[in-house]
């Protein structure tokens, strides 16, 4: 299926919403940098019903409407539940830096996400959902709107309760994780009226600062939620982590997968499904996309990262232990030396995505050589990369 191109996000969020009148989730698989925050803002954003302008007077006051009724500032609200880098915004320390004793996490009250805080025993339902990852304790203060977290150790052989600590960052991002589970099962539930405005659940990379195994329960854990038949909830779901999207693909086999890509000389953005039963996908996206910036001269030094992935998997795929067997070895390098050496200098230097530089013009020109080696070599559909006219990849 030919992929889908979108000017700007509101169009590829409008194009979402539209699938998910006939789907209950969609799966998107991006590289950092593509956009996925912006575009779950973007998703959240379309589901805000705003007040026209023209209903408001300058001093702020709302205009009736013809049959006497007033549009409350409460409908702009939204119909999205969304998990990205900014619910962990709605979180902060408080280190107490004057006696570095009572740590604690400050709550954004005003946020609608804490909206059942203080009547829905968040506290049991946060507790059941972290006790999977986690060995700390914590407790909500609802009055305060802070939380402070205690731990138990061993000392001389007793019980020791460490009260107020500051945890870590990944342990941070787990318990902000299990606060967001424990609404999203609320948010099912049609008899809570605090989160009965949600009608999308929009998920974006949750698994920061988590090691494979827990990546893997994370997966696990979201998937069967959100399959829960009871559930009227629409979700989408975007990462750039291989294994979880892959989990996820094996546990949601109904949910609908895409591959976020830049578009033609990364202008807007593509979208490409892929329906087959393999949820590796991803891998053949990230080629294309590859090739094409080869082709088009626009490669940067972050592509390196992209590539030297391809083919660690690839030949972890064919059973070796390093993927310089996978690099096509040339007469005045029989080792593959040079082209090793390279990717293992390019794919470890601090490359930003959202600043990105282009390649020297010597390193395009091996980076092309080991693309193209690499896709001569291996079976891809060649429909897939057809040939441009000067021929620049492989050349």
């Amino acid at each position: 299926m030919a992929p889908l191109d979108f000017p700007a996000l509101t169009e590829l969020a409008q194009h979402l919403r539209t699938e998910l009148a006939g789907k209950k989730t969609i799966l998107l698989y991006a590289y950092n940098g593509t956009g996925k925050t912006r575009l779950s803002v973007a998703f959240k954003d379309m589901g805000k019903q705003r007040v026209p302008a023209a209903l408001i007077t300058e001093a702020g006051e709302l205009i009736l409407t013809e049959d006497g009724g007033a549009i409350e500032v409460e409908d702009a609200q939204g119909d999205t539940l969304y998990f990205n880098a900014f619910t962990e915004d709605l979180f902060s320390w408080d280190n107490d830096l004057q006696n570095d004793r009572e740590r604690s996490l400050t709550i954004n009250k005003d946020s609608r996400f804490f909206a059942g805080l203080d009547q829905l025993e968040m506290d049991n339902r946060i507790r059941r959902l972290l006790g999977r990852y986690a060995d700390f304790d914590f407790r909500i203060d609802t009055i305060r709107w802070k939380v402070s977290f205690s731990r138990e150790t061993q000392v001389a052989g007793e019980r020791v309760s460490a009260e107020d600590i500051k945890i870590s960052r990944g342990e941070e991002n787990i318990f902000i994780w299990c606060f967001f589970l424990a609404i999203v099962e609320l948010a099912m539930d049609p008899e809570i009226e605090a989160y009965r405005w949600v009608k999308y659940v929009y998920v974006d990379d949750p698994i920061s600062s988590l090691d494979e195994h827990n990546a893997i329960t994370v997966a696990n854990q979201l998937a069967q939620l959100l399959k829960r038949e009871d559930s009227m909830l629409k979700a989408v779901i975007s990462t750039h982590h291989p294994l979880f999207f892959n989990v996820l693909c094996n546990e949601m086999k109904n949910a609908k997968r895409f591959f976020l890509g830049k578009g033609p000389g990364g202008a807007g953005y593509t979208l490409r499904e892929e329906k087959g039963d393999t949820p590796s996908f991803h891998h053949v996206a990230a080629l294309t996309e590859l090739y094409q910036a080869a082709q088009e001269d626009r490669l940067f030094t972050h592509h390196f990262n992209m590539l030297r992935t391809i083919l660690e998997k690839t030949a972890s795929f064919h059973g070796h232990k390093n993927f310089s067997a996978c690099i096509k070895q040339a007469d005045d390098d029989p080792d593959g030396i040079l082209h090793t050496r390279l990717i293992n200098i390019m794919s470890h230097g601090n490359y930003s995505l959202f600043e990105p530089k282009q390649m020297l013009d010597e390193n395009k020109a091996h980076f092309r050589k080991i693309l193209g080696d690499f896709l001569a070599r291996y079976a891809f559909n060649p429909e897939l990369f057809p040939p441009a006219p000067d021929e620049r990849v492989g050349a």
